[in-house]
C-alpha cells in the first residue's frame, strides 16, 4: 500500500489506516517505532488500552456472574470508604460511589460491562477489586497475555 505524504499541522506525516492498526493489535495511545530501517510495531511491555480494557471487562463479567448486586455494591462502599479514609480518592470514584448506593443494577451493569467511552474511563477505576480470588484474576491475566 503506497501512503502518502502530506502536511500536519506545521509538520509533514502519514495517515495509517484504522484496519491496518487494529490488525497490528495497536490503537489510540499506542506507539510506533521510527528507525533507520522504518516504521515499525513497538515492543509493548503490557497490554494496548484495548487488551486491557477487555481485560477488565472480563474480570467485571466475573464478578456479575459469580456475585449477587448486593455483594457487589457492598465490596464497592467498602472499598471507597476505605480509599477515601486513606487518602486516596479520585474524581471516577463519586461516580462509582453513586452508582454503587443509588443507580439502578442496569445502569450499574452498564458500567461494569459497556463499551462507551464513559464505562472504559470508570473501569480505569474499578472499585469492585477483592470479590475474585487471586488464582482466578492471575489466570485471567495469564490468558489475556497469551
Amino acid at each position: 500500500m503506497k501512503l502518502s505524504i502530506r502536511r500536519i499541522g506545521n509538520s509533514l506525516g502519514v495517515i495509517l489506516p484504522k484496519a491496518t492498526l487494529e490488525g497490528w493489535g495497536l490503537g489510540e495511545g499506542d506507539t510506533l517505532e521510527l528507525n533507520d530501517r522504518g516504521v515499525q510495531v513497538a515492543p509493548r511491555a503490557g497490554f494496548s488500552h484495548v487488551e486491557l480494557d477487555e481485560l477488565k471487562r472480563s474480570i467485571a463479567m466475573a464478578v456479575i456472574r459469580d456475585f449477587s448486586t448486593q455483594q457487589i455494591r457492598a465490596q464497592i462502599l467498602a472499598n471507597l470508604h476505605r480509599w477515601k479514609n486513606q487518602g486516596m480518592w479520585v474524581s471516577a470514584y463519586d461516580e462509582w460511589q453513586e452508582l454503587a448506593s443509588g443507580a439502578t443494577d442496569g445502569a450499574l451493569f452498564a458500567v461494569m460491562l459497556g463499551r462507551d467511552d464513559a464505562a472504559v474511563r470508570l473501569r480505569q477505576s474499578m472499585p469492585f477489586v477483592g470479590l475474585l480470588q487471586p488464582a482466578q484474576l492471575k489466570r485471567m491475566y495469564d490468558e489475556a497475555t497469551g
